[in-house]
């Protein structure tokens, strides 16, 4: 398994469109992914779920996943979180 700890930057926090990119990049990999946001844990690969979330600018979210990609899988979300879903 693995576990990164992210920090929401952009200005509009994690919205429609960031919500829907997370799940497309997701969805290429088989390993399960999951979001912490304070005591919500949801399936990171469900756009009801992320959105859920309503994580804003300075949210602090824990990332997990666990397969046989999860390491690939990490870097490709992660990236993305570190961006600012390519809004900065």
């Amino acid at each position: 398994m693995v576990e990164k700890r992210i920090t929401i930057i952009n200005n509009a926090g994690l919205h429609t469109r960031p919500a829907a990119t997370i799940v497309k990049i997701a969805a290429q990999f088989k390993s399960e992914f999951f979001i912490l946001k304070d005591d919500l844990d949801i399936n990171g690969k469900s756009i009801i779920g992320v959105m859920t979330l309503a994580a804003a600018k300075g949210s602090e979210l824990t990332l997990t996943f666990d397969g046989p990609d999860e390491v690939e899988m990490a870097e490709a979300i992660t990236e993305y979180f570190n961006k600012g879903f390519d809004e900065l």
